[in-house]
């Protein structure tokens, strides 16, 4: 199968002449992105869900509506929605009414997140941070299958025999909405994602993409265990990664403009749980050859990409391709994905 690619976007709050941009512009500018994300033959533009200052998209699906008549081919989701904080069936709800507006172009990647600013906001106990997305991710399982549902849980009310709306455009055709469960690397993850039968999304955001390769192979051997095989006994499933990146015309290029910006969102989470500040030692180590940033000049993203193919097997690329940046150079990061990264990749593995 031809490796896909994709990017995400969690509008991120650019500063500009020592003030933050508003909320406001940052959406529209993600809009304009993933119309450029389509125009640039991509096959997925993703919007993180944030409930933060330094994060403009609380409310993705609303702007993937947008989205949803303002492209044409590129399938649409949130990366990823923080469905222990969100009730599985208002985003079922949501999802297939973009399933219907964009005639079938809708995928959920479903995780935890994090961040947990949604608990308290939406009235949940972090003391349930586990449970909540197990009896979720459960809930959501039956739900895809778009067929009438008995459910009960702890933390939620039951339903018995209750059918949802909209049906998707996926339903009505035959098929089911693709999910994606969004993992971080804990072997528990991959174990529950493969028990729901769900596509499995990487979370790379640093170390080294090499270490996740373990996880690759354990979601498929579970896969398998559970039955979730195609008629010649292949597992089937999806192994995707997300990795944070951006594409200039040359590596100091790149560096000149995601250092600096990379370095106020470190240093700001990291003051919040007590990590130490950042340095330039510490970026140059995760974009460099083995890092989790895919950041350069086309030819070095492009290497590295085959790099992680081939190192974990995937199916799907997706590039994380703001950090703070401005819309320009988010602009031009989508333009080299889709005219010069992705051509050289598929010319490297010979597709």
């Amino acid at each position: 199968m031809p490796i896909e690619f994709g990017a995400h976007t969690f509008a991120a709050v650019p500063v500009v002449d020592g003030r933050p941009l508003s909320h406001a512009q940052v959406l529209r500018d993600a809009v304009a992105e993933g119309v450029a994300a389509d125009r640039a033959g991509l096959a997925f533009f993703g919007v993180g869900e944030h409930h933060r200052e330094d994060f403009a998209a609380s409310a993705p699906e609303i702007l993937l509506g947008a989205l949803a008549t303002a492209t044409e081919r590129i399938r649409l989701g949130t990366a990823v929605t923080v469905l222990s904080s969100n009730d599985p069936v208002r985003v079922f709800e949501q999802f297939s009414t973009i399933d219907g507006i964009s005639s079938g172009r809708a995928e959920m990647i479903v995780g935890r997140g994090s961040f947990v600013e949604s608990f308290p906001l939406f009235g949940y106990r972090l003391e349930d941070y586990e449970e909540l997305f197990e009896e979720r991710l459960e809930l959501l399982a039956a739900l895809v299958r778009e067929e009438p549902v008995t459910w009960s849980g702890r933390l939620r009310s039951p339903l018995k025999d209750q059918t949802v709306h909209p049906r998707s455009h996926a339903a009505e055709h035959g098929g089911r909405m693709p999910v994606w469960v969004g993992v971080g690397g804990s072997p528990e993850s991959v174990i529950r994602t493969a028990r729901h039968g769900f596509d499995m999304m990487l979370a790379i955001i640093g170390g080294s993409p090499a270490q996740f390769a373990p996880f690759a192979g354990l979601y498929r051997k579970a896969m398998e265990q559970f039955g979730h095989t195609d008629a010649s006994g292949a597992p089937l499933g999806r192994v995707g990664m997300h990795s944070p990146g951006l594409i200039a015309e040359s590596d100091a290029e790149a560096k000149r403009i995601l250092m600096p910006q990379w370095m106020v969102y470190r240093n700001r989470i990291g003051r919040e749980r007590g990590w130490g500040d950042a340095t330039e030692r510490e970026f140059d180590a995760q974009v460099a050859e083995h890092g989790a940033m895919f950041a350069g000049s086309p030819e070095t993203v492009a290497q590295k990409i085959v790099w992680a193919v081939e190192t974990l097997g995937i199916e799907r690329f997706d590039l994380k391709y703001d950090s703070g940046t401005s819309h320009e150079d988010n602009l031009r990061s989508i333009e080299l994905f889709g005219s010069e990264v992705i051509p050289r990749v598929r010319a490297l593995m010979g597709e």
